[in-house]
């Protein structure tokens, strides 16, 4: 689950932008990445649950394979998460905080992983699930990568100080007026590029404990900490 959830996270090398942005043909003077960065922090700091449909698409990497997958997302502080992929195959990865299950029906089994009590960062879903710090984790910087993200969108790099298994940086797309993260976007080592796009948002609607439970089905075999039983 944690390559999943990682990959789930986001990243790319990209080209960093000289601190202006054009607007109806003119330049608007930026205030730097990290002040952005900080008022994220403190927007988020206040959310203390989170709900979105999504879309995730992977591309690239050493298969040069390209899929997109859909779901939807619960996310809770601290540490719980729920993501289910609904199309084209179903996937369910949750965290209760303290532990992981991963479970994909197809393949009839759940990994199961303890999530430790120093656990870094790791990324920006991470970061909503309430650990981590954007500027103490990452160096922050603009990015090129709106795309269609619209006039009113904003892309942050984040370079993490750490050097990270599974990413190398992360763009993070935000609407500027509301500093609601639209977009998340990774680049693995192989050159994998892992999108995140979220839809139909929802904060601080009182999510309840049970949405972040986990019943092992009967009949899946279930590799825990790496060591398989049933």
């Amino acid at each position: 689950m944690g390559t999943t959830l990682l990959r789930v996270g986001v990243a790319l090398s990209l080209t960093v932008w000289l601190g202006t942005r054009p607007v109806d043909g003119q330049s608007t003077v930026l205030r730097p990445a990290t002040e952005v960065a900080d008022a994220l922090q403190a927007r988020y700091d206040g959310v203390r649950d989170f709900s979105a449909a999504f879309e995730h698409r992977y591309e690239g990497g050493l298969l040069r394979k390209a899929t997109s997958e859909r779901g939807t997302v619960e996310i809770k502080k601290p540490g719980k998460m729920r993501w289910t992929y609904e199309a084209p195959e179903r996937k369910l990865f949750v965290s209760d905080g303290h532990t992981m299950y991963s479970y994909v029906p197809a393949d009839k089994q759940v990994i199961v992983n303890d999530v430790p009590d120093d656990a870094p960062a790791g990324g920006p879903v991470l970061f909503l699930a309430g650990r981590g710090s954007l500027n103490l984790d990452f160096t922050v910087q603009y990015a090129d990568g709106l795309r269609d993200d619209g006039p009113q969108a904003l892309a942050l790099a984040l370079i993490p100080k750490v050097p990270q298994p599974d990413y190398e940086s992360i763009v993070l797309v935000i609407d500027e007026p509301s500093l609601q993260i639209r977009r998340l976007e990774t680049v693995d080592a192989q050159g994998g590029r892992s999108t995140l796009l979220f839809a139909m948002i929802k904060e601080n609607v009182g999510i309840p404990d049970s949405s972040f439970a986990f019943t092992v089905p009967r009949g899946v075999d279930i590799i825990e900490n790496n060591r398989a039983s049933r």
